[in-house]
């Protein structure tokens, strides 16, 4: 996918790196009490996205630049990176600056990325770490993209090569200058003993006033030193996220390019645009949704089995020909064995529905272990919550739960037991037994025929008035 990384794709100077996370940023056009990073793609954040391709890479150290909203990102990413502070935000140079301390006595490779940049995959980071190691030796890499539109993005002026020979921000660009189609990513890398010294020569003699990362590289080119640009030739790998549209956009990317996967894998999708997929959904092969499926996360769904139409799914494991919906809800803890069955307007939630097992229609199943070849009849639910604690229902192997039946928990309904239709059971049932819980019916001859005559003539009489 990198046009001219792929020149050193097979040489692996993977020696000890850390990765600066640039996270400073107010995010104010998110208009969110959430900071900006911490907002979900997919049900995942989206600094998550990130870090996840970064992991692939194992950094000796990650660092979190952080400013606004600084206990949020602390809190997200406490045991798996560091953070320091920006204070105050004086541009994208001073950011890497304050990373400094947190590196000390770093003798590797530093890659600096940007935490509202989710999709840069660990192939494009490893290449450019690459690309520093390449027989020219560059002091700074930089990955560069080609947008159908570059707009406003800073602009990288290089020649055939990929040897840069300067680096500027839109604002302060020229007309021919911003006539280059080669645009910054804001993605670098360089190694630890060069990176801190080049900042320090930056200044803000800018149309922002701030102390610009990319300017390194023009202080390197100052010292006659070479660096270089590798591009990317699928410009959404490093879409920068600014607002609810572009997180809307990048939502929309990362659930094209997902659908296009499971297809690929063997799964099929019916209306493939309707359907929405967490960052770790897991399908079988031969697996079936039809259109207007979401996917929460924690899925998984085995071999063979069907997801109809209108249903969520969340913290759900559906096994091996399954039938789901339609309009069918699973929640966190639901779990369907081999086989087993879910109709429209049944939901689940920590419960089991053992293999073959059926709930056809209307059911709600919670706190429940259901029995392999089990029926629950339409309308069952199982009462488990009394206000201040949740109760389990067990209901055996090949047992019939009739129609509109209440199964009050905790309560234990044996194998091959039978509940009447219309039963609210609060005490457990044998193995083979039949639980039938109603009240005397009570048949009192004519008495809705005199019923009705008396109030048509009361009708009648009060129309008169």
């Amino acid at each position: 996918m990198l046009q001219t990384a792929t020149i050193w794709c097979h040489v692996m100077h993977m020696t000890d790196f850390a990765a600066i996370v640039l996270a400073a940023g107010k995010g104010t056009r998110m208009k969110s009490d959430l900071h900006k990073v911490l907002h979900p793609i997919a049900g995942r954040p989206m600094l998550d996205h990130l870090l996840a391709s970064l992991d692939e890479l194992a950094p000796a150290k990650t660092v979190v630049v952080v400013g606004a909203g600084r206990d949020q990102i602390e809190a997200a990413v406490s045991g798996r990176a560091e953070t320091c502070l920006q204070e105050p935000q004086l541009g994208t140079g001073h950011a890497v600056q304050q990373a400094e301390t947190a590196l000390a006595g770093m003798s590797g490779d530093v890659l600096v990325l940007c935490g509202d940049v989710p999709f840069v995959r660990a192939s494009t980071m490893r290449a450019m770490l690459d690309r520093l190691h390449a027989q020219d030796a560059p002091r700074v890499v930089v990955l560069g993209f080609e947008p159908a539109d570059a707009g406003h993005y800073g602009r990288v002026i290089a020649d055939a090569d990929g040897r840069i020979t300067k680096m500027i921000e839109y604002k302060d660009a020229s007309e021919d200058e911003r006539a280059c189609t080669l645009c910054n990513s804001g993605l670098m890398a360089a190694r630890a003993s060069d990176i801190f010294d080049l900042l320090r020569r930056v200044g803000n003699d800018n149309a922002q006033g701030e102390y610009y990362l990319v300017d390194i590289v023009n202080v390197a080119n100052e010292d006659g030193d070479t660096c270089a640009v590798i591009t990317t030739d699928a410009p959404d790998e490093v879409t920068g996220i600014n607002s609810r549209a572009e997180l809307a956009a990048a939502e929309a990317q990362w659930q094209a390019f997902r659908r296009e996967e499971a297809m690929a894998e063997g799964a099929s999708l019916k209306a493939p645009e309707t359907v929405f997929f967490s960052w770790d959904t897991q399908l079988g092969r031969d697996v079936t949704i039809e259109p207007n499926v979401v996917f929460g996360p924690g899925v998984s769904v085995a071999d063979g089995a069907t997801i109809h139409a209108f249903c969520h799914l969340e913290g759900a494991s559906v096994g091996p020909g399954c039938s789901v919906g339609p309009f069918a809800r699973l929640r966190p803890g639901a779990v369907m064995e081999q086989g087993a069955k879910v109709g429209n307007f049944v939901e689940m939630k920590q419960a089991v529905l053992g293999e073959g097992a059926k709930a056809n229609h209307l059911t709600y199943l919670g706190d429940a272990t259901v029995g392999a070849g089990a029926n629950i009849g339409a309308g069952t639910i199982t009462c488990n919550y009394d206000g201040y604690f949740k109760y389990k229902t067990e209901i055996g192997p090949r047992a019939f739960i009739g129609s509109n039946s209440s199964l009050i928990a905790p309560v234990r309904i044996g194998a091959d037991a039978i509940i009447a239709a219309g039963s609210a059971v609060s005490r457990d049932v044998g193995d083979g037994d039949l639980r039938m819980v109603r009240g005397e019916q009570i048949v009192k001859p004519g008495w809705a025929d005199r019923f009705h005559d008396a109030m048509k003539k009361k009708k009648a009489a009060a129309k008169k008035v």
